[in-house]
């Protein structure tokens, strides 16, 4: 399916599946909504985390169609998340019920967004294998503060063979507004993962682990995981695996 048709079916609420793998060739976006009063510190963290945060977009107050999407915000991502005071309260397929005038939207660039040009290049991804949303880990990484926003980096995990890494790490930096290159390959404790079948979220993919070596790569979870400790009134997010397909095409350089 083409972009717009995808996003239909998540209006209409026909499918709510992770989005890894659809649309190949156009990126997809994670999602931010916060309320007015905290959209310039927030901006401010993104533009000093740009690995964990690439703005691809940002809407202004009450707008929810996007400069990259024909698309409605409040509908076309096929699961949300709401957050009250820095605590998850639900798990929606439409967030039109708790819309507000005073919410600004960013849409955060995402790494699947360069799963395809590492399968055109021969790596099987396990997570699209095995049916699951790619796992993703809290680090120790800390991030630079931005006034009320602060925490540690998120990552995502692609467990690749030992000859496809080099490969890897070359063809993902062509795509910085998803996140670029891999932050960490190897050794997860590290970083301080203690246990790859244990994700913070998503879930966790079966591999050997003498065959293959877990890459990690910036996240937009990292924004959701900041934002709580800045505990605002309401925050609105993706759920984590289920972005907002857009009707850009991805870099090619």
């Amino acid at each position: 399916m083409n972009p717009y048709e995808q996003r239909q079916r998540f209006r209409y609420q026909k499918e709510n599946g992770t989005t890894s793998g659809m649309c190949d060739n156009y990126l997809q976006a994670n999602m931010i909504v916060l309320p007015e009063e905290y959209a310039f510190e927030f901006l401010l963290f993104c533009l000093r985390n740009p690995k964990s945060c690439p703005i691809v977009d940002v809407l202004e107050p009450g707008v929810t169609k996007p400069k990259i999407a024909d698309a409605d915000i409040r509908t076309d991502l096929p699961r949300y998340r709401i957050f009250r005071h820095g605590r998850y309260e639900e798990e929606v397929q439409d967030i039109q019920s708790v819309w507000r005038d005073d919410f600004v939207s960013f849409l955060i660039g995402c790494s699947f967004t360069f799963e395809k040009a590492l399968l055109e290049e021969g790596m099987n991804l396990l997570h699209q294998d095995q049916k699951k949303v790619v796992p993703m880990y809290k680090t120790n990484i800390p991030c630079e503060k931005a006034g009320r926003f602060n925490g540690t980096m998120v990552v995502s995990m692609r467990a690749l063979k030992p000859e496809e890494v080099k490969q890897a790490v070359q063809v993902t930096e062509r795509f910085q507004t998803s996140h670029g290159g891999p932050i960490h390959i190897g050794s997860p404790e590290e970083i301080g993962i203690n246990n790859l079948s244990k994700p913070d979220y998503g879930q966790a993919i079966d591999f050997n682990s003498k065959e293959r070596i877990p890459v990690f790569w910036g996240c937009g979870v990292t924004p959701q995981n900041v934002c709580l400790n800045a505990k605002p009134d309401i925050m609105i997010s993706h759920a984590p695996g289920h972005m907002l397909i857009t009707d850009k095409l991805e870099e090619k350089q």
